[in-house]
C-alpha cells in the first residue's frame, strides 16, 4: 500500500516547497532523560508544523481538473495551515478549511494570512469533518484528507526518511499520534532502512485512540476526546495509518496533561523552543519515565509550534509558582 519509494518520490517532490528541518542533540534533555536525545525540529516547518509535507504531497498528486474543483478540508488547525499553503504555492487554486469552532486563536490567526475561506464548525475534529463531508458533496470540490490517505501518509513519511539519513544510528523514534499519518509514514520509511529502529507513538491520555486501536486490533475512527491542550492530537486513529502501518509500531504510550505542560515548559527553558501541547508529548513520555530507553539514540519529533501565547504564559506562570514553593 505504500513503501519506501513512495516516500522518496515525496521527497523529491518536496523539496522546494518544505524545509529540511534540522535534527539537533540535546545535551540538557539526554541529562534529564538518561538517553541521547536528539530533536527533529519540525516546528520550524513552514506554516509552523509537519502537516504541510502531507498537505504540499497530496495536492502534488491531483490533476488539473481536481485543482480546478477547489480544495476543501477539515482540520484542528494545523492541517489547514499546510493545505492553505499548498493552494498557495500551487497557485490560482481556491481552499475551504473547516476547523472545530474551539481551534485555536494562534492557528486562526496563521490561517488569515492566507486567501482560504475558513469555516468554524463543530466542537471537535470529527464534527468539523463531517460537516466538511456534507459541503463535498454539495459543491463537487477535492477533498485533502488530514491523515487517512496514502498520498498524505508518503508526505509525512519525509520526516522519517530525513531522520534516517541523517542519523541512520536512531534506536528509537518517539512520535506523537493524533490520526496516525505521520507516525504511518515515518515508521514505513524508517522501518524499510533500519528494521531494527524502534518505532514509539505517544498520545494524551485524553485521547487513547491509536492505542486503543493496536491493542484491540481495530482502529477506532472517531474518539470523543476529553479536554487536552494537545489539540492536535484528539480524535480518532485512521483506518489507512492503521493498514499500512499497524504492525509496524513498537509501542504506543499516553502522556497526562500535566506532564505535557512540563515538556512545554521544559522545551523553553532548557532548549528555548516554543513548541505546541501537540508536539511536545514526545518530551513528556521521555521525562516521565514512559519508556525505557536508558543509554541509546532517541529522536524526538517536535511537531508543531503553533500554542497560543496566552497559554504559553499561563504554563510559564504555573511552573514559576511551583518553583517559588
Amino acid at each position: 500500500m505504500l513503501g519506501l519509494q513512495d516516500i522518496l518520490a515525496a521527497q523529491r517532490s518536496l523539496s522546494s516547497l518544505i524545509t529540511r528541518t534540522l535534527l539537533e542533540y540535546s545535551f540538557l534533555l539526554s541529562q534529564r532523560a538518561g538517553c541521547q536525545v536528539y530533536l527533529k525540529l519540525e516546528n520550524w516547518q513552514k506554516t509552523g508544523s509537519f502537516k504541510v509535507r502531507g498537505a504540499v504531497n497530496k495536492v502534488a498528486s491531483l490533476t488539473e481538473e481536481e485543482k480546478a474543483k477547489g480544495l476543501v478540508t477539515a482540520s484542528a488547525g494545523n492541517h489547514a495551515l499546510g493545505v492553505a499553503y499548498a493552494a498557495r504555492a500551487w497557485g490560482n487554486v481556491t481552499a475551504t478549511v473547516f476547523v472545530p469552532v474551539n481551534a485555536p486563536a494562534s492557528k486562526l490567526r496563521k490561517l488569515e494570512e492566507f486567501d482560504c475561506k475558513v469555516v468554524l464548525s463543530g466542537n471537535s475534529y470529527e464534527e468539523a469533518h463531517h460537516a466538511t463531508e456534507e459541503f463535498r458533496q454539495v459543491h463537487s470540490v477535492t477533498y485533502i484528507h488530514a491523515y487517512d490517505d496514502t498520498w498524505t501518509i508518503a508526505g509525512q513519511g519525509t520526516v522519517g526518511l530525513e531522520i534516517m539519513q541523517d542519523l541512520p544510528e536512531a534506536e528509537a523514534i518517539l512520535v506523537p499520534v493524533g490520526g496516525g499519518g505521520l507516525i504511518a509514514g515515518i515508521a514505513v520509511a524508517a522501518k524499510a532502512i533500519n528494521p531494527q529502529v524502534r518505532i514509539i507513538g505517544v498520545q494524551p491520555e485524553a485521547s487513547p485512540a491509536a492505542y486503543l486501536s493496536l491493542r484491540n486490533g481495530r482502529p477506532y475512527e472517531e474518539y470523543e476526546a476529553a479536554p487536552t491542550i494537545a489539540d492536535g492530537l484528539a480524535g480518532g486513529f485512521g483506518r489507512r495509518p492503521f493498514e499500512i502501518a499497524g504492525h509496524l509500531i513498537d509501542e504506543i504510550v499516553l502522556v497526562s496533561e500535566e506532564e505535557i505542560r512540563a515538556a512545554v515548559f521544559t522545551l523553553l527553558e532548557q532548549a528555548q523552543l516554543v513548541v505546541e501541547g501537540s508536539g511536545a508529548v514526545g518530551i513528556a513520555a521521555l521525562l516521565a519515565g514512559k519508556v525505557n530507553l536508558a543509554g541509546r539514540k532517541v529522536v524526538v519529533i517536535l511537531t508543531g509550534s503553533n500554542i497560543d501565547a496566552s497559554l504559553l504564559f499561563e504554563i510559564m506562570s504555573e511552573h514559576a509558582v511551583k518553583r517559588e514553593t
